[in-house]
């Protein structure tokens, strides 16, 4: 597999450097400080498995994922254990390595990279409990129910583990379905994804205010990638 490291701790690129040439079906194509240049070799390289750290200045690991497209598979390998729920989220990371990270368990993650694929299946046997989309409406499947929603009407998507919360101008749902799931759904012409948590419909915004907006009475935070793309979407005078 070619696979790039992306971490601000040049002993730490070194670390994983090293390890990876202990696997004869690893090839490390360059390493990164930050994951601004790392995005900018993506934008014209394949990569089969990315090795990224969580916390660097300016741009998170988190804020990486959310930025790229179709990102391949990655390995998170940061000093910090409390993001391993969160990380989970994201069908494209294939394991969390907490540094110092062991021989034994670089090469436990490898063999999972190995035996991943980045997307996964969605079958009509699947347990996400959003249904297709038809015209306006969009399923969703509540004690085994389907309950049809108005998409316009919806102004908020919350993802909160395992669960959405879905905000409509009459009635509030929680689904069982991840926050991808539901952003295939939406038509991009009123929902845009803010925050890797939260789905907005922008024809419901009242004010935008440094890194956040406000929608009825939520306010919602805008990381700093998405922010561009919420700028360009908006009718400015």
């Amino acid at each position: 597999m070619n696979c790039i490291i992306i971490d601000d701790e040049a002993t730490a690129r070194a670390i994983i450097a090293q390890m990876c040439s202990n696997i004869s079906s690893l090839n490390v194509l360059e390493e990164f400080p930050n994951a601004i240049q790392a995005i900018k070799y993506l934008n014209q390289n394949d990569v089969d498995l990315i090795f990224l750290d969580i916390h660097m200045p300016d741009f998170t690991g988190f804020d990486f994922i959310e930025t790229i497209k179709n990102p391949p598979k990655i390995v998170l390998t940061t000093s910090d254990a409390n993001f391993a729920i969160q990380a989970f989220e994201y069908d494209c990371i294939v394991d969390y390595l907490v540094k110092p990270i062991s021989t034994e368990r670089f090469e436990k993650a490898i063999k999972k990279a190995e035996l991943s694929t980045v997307s996964k299946p969605t079958s009509s046997n699947s347990s996400q409990n959003v249904e297709s989309a038809s015209g306006n409406d969009l399923y969703v499947n509540i004690d085994r129910r389907l309950i049809k929603i108005d998409i316009p009407s919806i102004y908020l998507v919350e993802a909160k583990g395992d669960y959405i919360h879905v905000k409509t101008e009459d009635k509030n749902y929680t689904v069982h379905s991840t926050l991808k799931k539901i952003e295939e759904k939406l038509p991009d012409s009123l929902f845009l994804k803010v925050h890797r948590s939260f789905i907005i419909n922008i024809k419901k915004i009242i004010d935008i205010e440094d890194n956040s907006v406000l929608i009825k009475k939520d306010v919602i935070p805008v990381s700093r990638s998405n922010r561009p793309e919420l700028m360009k979407r908006l009718n400015l005078l």
